[in-house]
């Protein structure tokens, strides 16, 4: 099995470190026992406010009313940008990497990307946007759209940033919801080489749309696209003659600064709605803390900006902090994994934070690829998105980190703004694949099935049990959705969806969504167990299980497993995978099939598709449901394939 030994962390990195264990451990008592004096000292010291709270905090997680930094003024482009040209104008804001590795990339000082966003802003309010308008961002991973989030943000209009991925009927399902008056996107994106025509599909979209009244579309390929005269604009043209003095508007603290949609998967897409001051709080508190930012740092996050992540850790999070950002547009291709550090060592980055479905995607193409790259630069390694398992844990630490650099597991949601549970990076030493301790604020708790609270070591329903700045307000349009949805089934608690297991020095660690639970046999057992048991090889990279119905019409478990590239996969590679699960978790857990899988279905923020897994498993395969999120939606004709030859 795999060594999951709690891992040192340097000596040097705790000495060095924003936040030592034990100031930690202080820390969090006092969020918790003085929390108003506690969150007012960190929003003074991290952000700039015109005016002051009236109250630190009021309302209750309970009652779906809390609130944060009440009556304060503030703005979040302006946290961003105009308060550090006084000390670090010259200083680099933003690195643009495009896909093309021929290409050139873009750079912006503090000074360029404020004057950017300043005529950015200017020209929204030069085609009728005002303060409460929405605007939804349709764009690929260019400069143009950190541009166009904080212009909106400077002149008070609500953005809603939607993964360039997604199908026109998708979009249009979004933007129709919170009624945009304008849709910013760009004439097509560059994926894996090849030309997506986004400009065609929110023409698509947006077809006897009322509420659309511009759309505004920035040149990435030169292709010519259909227009739509009085509606369609160039946004080079905007730009041209739109004035640089464009003064950040004052928003109220519970002022909405933007609307995320989740996954509508199973039901009709939810638009989670964050607010300015709290969620700005705690994106900039955790960056600090968590990725353990100093002065000058480059941080790269690898998530899509239409994602949660994406917006908290490239966006507003490292830039309220004064960091250097790296924003990369291409897709993360297996066939050329050095990219990833090629990257690192281009621009010297100091904490990455990705995913575990790419570090697993990466570690199955073998070592070979870091050998002709440094990763000096790196001081932090984060994770996010799901569970990682202790092989792709211990690969990504003394692979990539080659030992000198903590791992932070982080767990959190796009409903939490920013990380929840995460390891101290100061820490004498962090276990593999656990999130450890809750953040500031963060009350967290496991419930047994009928809602009671349980104490001491146990494993259970994961929920938190007060307000935290960062959490979401409501959902936009529908604040009774967001009671049902969060915080009916606990009543007294947010809800989060997810298992987790917690040690006996409190520790916790996730185990998998509620959903992902099987039980075979009257057993119920966490998914992510059985999948820990098969990666524990160290010749598998991956493996999804999910639950199917056998021929003899009883349940079983069926695993998807993703070999290393240099595994050679036979029955004997099955038989002894089985029999890992076996010593590990009982016959019960046995997986009934081990399909080998060249790749598994993942959307572009990292998260294993299973849903589709399932269906796939049990041949249900004529209707797939919307798989627009897919960053490559090849995968699943593949394994559709595999299932149905039965190899």
């Amino acid at each position: 099995m795999t060594d999951s030994t709690a891992r040192p962390v340097p000596e040097a990195f705790r000495d060095s470190a924003n936040v030592s264990a034990t100031s930690y451990d202080e820390m969090y008592r006092r969020s918790l026992e003085d929390s108003d004096s506690f969150w007012a000292e960190q929003a003074n010291r991290l952000l700039h406010w015109f005016t002051s709270w009236e109250s630190v905090q009021s309302g209750s997680l309970a009652g779906g009313d809390a609130r944060w930094f009440e009556g304060a003024k503030l703005n979040a482009a302006y946290n961003c940008l105009d308060r550090h040209l006084e000390n670090n104008a010259d200083s680099t804001a933003l690195i643009w990497e495009p896909e093309d590795e021929s290409a050139e990339n873009r750079r912006f000082t503090y000074r360029e990307l404020h004057d950017a966003v300043c005529r950015s802003a200017s020209a929204l309010r030069g085609i009728g946007v005002k303060r409460g308008d929405r605007v939804c961002l349709y764009l690929p991973m260019i400069p143009e759209a950190v541009i166009s989030m904080l212009a909106c943000a400077r002149m008070g209009a609500i953005h809603s940033v939607v993964f360039s991925g997604c199908s026109p009927d998708a979009l249009r399902e979004r933007i129709d919801d919170f009624q945009a008056s304008v849709v910013i996107t760009a004439d097509q994106a560059i994926r894996f080489g090849r030309k997506v025509p986004l400009k065609a599909r929110v023409d698509i979209a947006c077809e006897n749309l009322e509420s659309v009244k511009r759309v505004v579309v920035v040149r990435r390929g030169g292709d010519d696209v259909d227009w739509k005269d009085g509606r369609d604009l160039w946004f080079d043209d905007l730009l041209r003659g739109a004035p640089s003095d464009s003064p950040a508007a004052e928003m109220g603290a519970e002022d909405p600064l933007f609307i995320l949609y989740t996954s509508g998967a199973t039901s009709k897409p939810k638009g989670v709605l964050h607010t300015t001051g709290g969620y700005l709080v705690y994106a900039a508190l955790t960056h600090e803390v968590i990725l353990d930012h100093h002065a000058g740092d480059v941080h790269w996050c690898t998530a899509e900006l239409g994602w949660i992540t994406g917006h908290t850790y490239s966006v507003y999070g490292p830039l309220a902090n004064g960091g250097t950002v790296v924003l990369f547009e291409g897709s993360f291709d297996a066939k050329k994994p050095a990219r990833t550090w090629e990257i690192v060592d281009k621009y010297q980055v100091n904490s990455l934070y990705t995913t575990p479905t790419l570090i697993r995607t990466l570690m199955a193409q073998g070592d070979s690829h870091l050998e002709t790259t440094r990763r000096n630069s790196l001081r932090v390694l984060g994770t996010v998105g799901e569970p990682i398992n202790a092989e792709a844990w211990n690969w990504y630490h003394s692979k990539v980190g080659k030992d000198d650099c903590p791992v932070v597991d982080t767990w959190w949601q796009t409903e939490t703004g920013g990380i929840v549970l995460s390891p101290v990076p100061a820490a004498e030493s962090i276990k593999p694949g656990a999130s450890a301790k809750p953040f500031f604020g963060i009350e967290a708790g496991l419930v047994d099935d009928s809602g009671e609270l349980l104490e001491g070591e146990a494993t259970g329903h994961l929920v938190l049990s007060r307000s935290w700045p960062g959490q979401m307000r409501s959902l936009y349009g529908n604040h009774d959705r967001f009671v049902e949805s969060y915080l009916s089934a606990n009543p007294g608690h947010y809800t989060t969806g997810d298992a987790a297991h917690r040690d006996a020095d409190g520790h916790y660690r996730i185990t998998g969504h509620v959903d992902d639970r099987i039980t075979i046999a009257g057993v119920t057992l966490d998914t992510s167990d059985v999948e820990n048991a098969i990666t524990s090889d160290a010749g598998i990279a991956e493996a999804a299980v999910v639950a199917y119905t056998r021929d003899d019409g009883k349940d079983g478990i069926y695993a998807w497993v993703t070999p290393r590239i240099d595994t050679v996969t036979d029955n004997a590679l099955a038989d002894a995978l089985k029999n890992r699960v076996q010593e590990s978790l009982g016959e019960t857990a046995v997986p009934d099939v081990i399909q080998w899988a060249p790749a598994l279905p993942r959307t572009r923020s990292g998260k294993i598709l299973r849903r589709i897994l399932k269906q796939i498993a049990n041949g249900a395969v004529d209707d797939l449901g919307d798989t627009t999120t897919l960053a490559d939606a090849n995968v699943v004709d593949a394994l559709v394939e595999l299932r149905q030859k039965g190899s």
